[in-house]
């Protein structure tokens, strides 16, 4: 493979871009708007800064990576000559089983059809194209750049050759592929996404408030962040769906979402990405304060 096309240009979309740009692939980035593929461009080049500040490109890595990459607001332009398609857009189940309708119509029949979903089914997905041994989960990790895990996930159709190919793919990243079967939540989030809301429900009950239950995962279990922390990072309308997804796929109780995960995604406090969640994020800086809300719990 040397065409690989991402579809979705946020936080994930542009992580993975950046991954397979840096490696040699040519990359289509595709978005509806053009304005959000500016963003994801100069999000692209102020990671790449980074690394070359430490040491880990030179200035003519990061010419050649960002030179590998187009952008389009075309997605028939963008997959004409992908031989792999990483669909990266917002976890709704509707919009990526339309977007695969759409990959199956206009990527190239030998094409690969991947998504990066954190929970939707992957053989659901499938259904919808007419290629179903052709599509697989790739399911990276936040930062892309940085984290090495990706899940591959294999539908009830995927084809042997497939995930081989895509197994060998990911190695050429970097990266180490973790392959998992299609069941609700794969393996990352059905054992995250509990822990998360169990941290929530002991703040919900009052059993501690967010700094002492995140430092007691952090100090106590070796954990690099809190669960508080890291729900904020994910955002917290991520950790909800994909809690609802779990919930749904495996009919267990266990999996309910918290009702202070639901009132705060209602109420838009989303983490990182609002600025508020379990913690304040102000603009440019790395402080985190625990919301007015939560002391004292």
């Amino acid at each position: 493979m040397t065409h690989v096309a991402v579809i979705g240009s946020g936080t994930m979309g542009n992580g993975i871009a950046h991954v397979f740009a840096q490696h040699g692939f040519a990359v289509a980035l595709i978005d509806i708007n053009q304005q959000a593929l500016d963003r994801a461009l100069a999000t692209i080049t102020k990671n790449i800064d980074r690394q070359v500040a430490k040491a880990a490109l030179t200035e003519a890595d990061k010419t050649a990576t960002l030179g590998r990459l187009r952008t389009y607001t075309s997605l028939a332009e963008g997959v004409a000559q992908a031989e792999l398609v990483v669909e990266a857009a917002t976890e709704n189940v509707d919009l990526k089983l339309q977007i695969f309708r759409d990959l199956d119509q206009y990527a190239p029949a030998a094409c690969v059809l991947a998504s990066n979903t954190s929970s939707i089914s992957i053989t659901r997905i499938a259904a919808v194209t007419q290629r179903p041994g052709q599509v697989i989960g790739m399911h990276f990790m936040n930062p892309v750049p940085v984290m090495r895990l990706v899940e591959v996930i294999r539908g009830y159709a995927t084809s042997d050759a497939t995930t081989a190919r895509v197994m060998e793919l990911t190695q050429q990243l970097g990266k180490t592929p973790t392959e998992a079967n299609d069941y609700p939540g794969f393996v990352a989030n059905r054992v995250l996404m509990p822990m998360i809301n169990e941290a929530i429900i002991s703040l919900f009950e009052g059993v501690a408030g967010v700094e002492e239950i995140d430092t007691v995962m952090k100090l106590g279990m070796a954990h690099p962040m809190g669960p508080l922390q890291l729900a904020d990072f994910i955002g917290l309308d991520v950790c909800l769906a994909v809690l609802r997804v779990l919930q749904e796929g495996l009919g267990n109780p266990k999996y309910a979402p918290c009702p202070l995960l639901v009132n705060m995604v209602m109420a838009g406090r989303l983490g990182v990405k609002s600025g508020e969640g379990f913690y304040h994020y102000a603009p440019g800086s790395k402080e985190l304060v625990v919301a007015e809300r939560f002391r004292g719990a």
